[in-house]
This record gives C-alpha cells, sequence and structure tokens, in this order.
C-alpha cells in the first residue's frame, strides 16, 4: 500500500503543479506593465563623444547613454575609461564597437577590440577599457537592469 501511495504521489504532484502553473492566477511581476518600446535605428558607430552624454561623476571618463529600457533589462552605449568595480544585482555583457585597449575582468587584464564580446557576470570585478587606439565605445546590456546604486568600487 505504500508503494503504490508513494508512486501515485509523483504524478499527482506533478500535476498540482502544472495547474497551478496554468490557472491564470497573475504572478506578482507579471502585474508590472511591459515598457513600450519604440520602433528604431541607432547606428551606434556613428555616435559621438556628446551624443553619448557628458561624464558620469566619480567614475573615470565614463559616458553613458541608455537606448532601451524594459523590465527585463537595459541596453545602452558607454565610451571611456572607468574604475574597477562590480554590480551585485545585474549582469552586464558589453560588444565593443570602436576603439582598442585593455580590459579588467576578474583579476585578469585582457586586451580588447572592436566584435570582443565581454561577458561579466554580477559580483565580478571590471574596469573599461584604456584605449590604446581610437576612442573606447561599447553597448552594454544589463540583465536585469542595474539598481540605482549597485556600482561597488574596488580598491
Amino acid at each position: 500500500m505504500r508503494r503504490f501511495a508513494a508512486f501515485l504521489a509523483v504524478p499527482v504532484a506533478f500535476a498540482c503543479g502544472y495547474l497551478a502553473a496554468n490557472a491564470g492566477v497573475p504572478l506578482a511581476h507579471a502585474q508590472t506593465p511591459p515598457a513600450t518600446l519604440a520602433p528604431q535605428i541607432i547606428n551606434l558607430v556613428t555616435m559621438s563623444q556628446e551624443d553619448i552624454g557628458p561624464q558620469v561623476p566619480n567614475m573615470g571618463t565614463l559616458r553613458s547613454k541608455t537606448l532601451v529600457t524594459t523590465p527585463q533589462g537595459t541596453v545602452g552605449v558607454q565610451a571611456g575609461n572607468v574604475p574597477k568595480h562590480y554590480h551585485t544585482s545585474a549582469d552586464e555583457i558589453q560588444y565593443v564597437i570602436a576603439g582598442k585597449g585593455t580590459f579588467w575582468l576578474g583579476n585578469e587584464q585582457r586586451e580588447v577590440g572592436p566584435g570582443d564580446l565581454i561577458v561579466i557576470p554580477k559580483g565580478v570585478a571590471h574596469a573599461g577599457s584604456i584605449a590604446t587606439s581610437g576612442d573606447f565605445k561599447a553597448l552594454a546590456i544589463k540583465l536585469p537592469p542595474q539598481a540605482a546604486g549597485d556600482t561597488h568600487l574596488v580598491p
């Protein structure tokens, strides 16, 4: 009898989970209305330092402009050099558009240039490129959006 009950418990638990997941009850995070995206084409290569915006205070020569914001993540363009730091709330992915230089990722310093994709998991220290050729510019994706105040400088 116990074997039968244990055997039956697995499909019953599966069915309960399936019904709960598909019962049509909205989840708490689903109550946030989705961001409205505007169709657009942005030429990141031709964006000047001035187009990206003023330097971010206390962040080296970093300039940053958010281009897309959704509840799931942000997409922006960044230019300049930043001190070593990390984020606790967001993973970051950077795609190098222009410029060559060095980039700190964890405890390693690496050469990067156009076409390189840099994957930065949350909690990993990193620092923007010190340009060795041309102005450094990267597309920055943060998943989920970076929380306010979540840039922690590394001494």
